[in-house]
C-alpha cells in the first residue's frame, strides 16, 4: 500500500509501528482482516526516525487500535533454542490526539 493511499481510507482495523533498530521505525496497518506494509510514493518501504510523525498520519482517522511492535532476535543470539512461535511485543499506544 502507497502512503498516498491512506489518505482514501477512514476506518483502520489496526496500525502497527514496527521498531526496527535505534529509532528506526516502518509501518504496517491492517484494514478489513489484511495487512499491508506501508510504502512510499516513490518507492521502498515508508520509515521513519520518529514514531510520532507516523502517528500523525492517523490524525482525522478512526483508528481500532495502535501498537508499537517490536520482535527480538537476542533468543537466539544467547543460546536459547528457536520458538516454534514468533516473539513479537505488542504495546499498545493508545489512540489519543497528538499535539503537533
Amino acid at each position: 500500500m502507497k502512503v498516498s493511499d491512506l489518505r482514501h481510507i477512514d476506518v483502520f482495523d489496526k496500525v502497527r509501528i514496527h521498531s526496527l533498530e535505534s529509532s528506526l521505525y516502518q509501518l504496517s496497518v491492517i484494514v478489513d482482516g489484511s495487512e499491508d506494509y506501508v510504502h512510499k510514493d516513490s518507492g521502498g518501504f515508508l520509515t521513519s526516525h520518529n514514531k510520532l510523525d507516523l502517528q500523525s498520519l492517523f490524525t482525522q482517522k478512526m483508528v481500532g487500535e495502535m501498537v508499537l511492535c517490536h520482535q527480538s532476535a537476542y533468543d537466539e543470539m544467547v543460546g536459547q533454542p528457536m520458538k516454534e512461535g514468533g516473539n513479537m511485543l505488542e504495546v499498545p499506544l493508545g489512540n489519543s490526539s497528538l499535539s503537533v
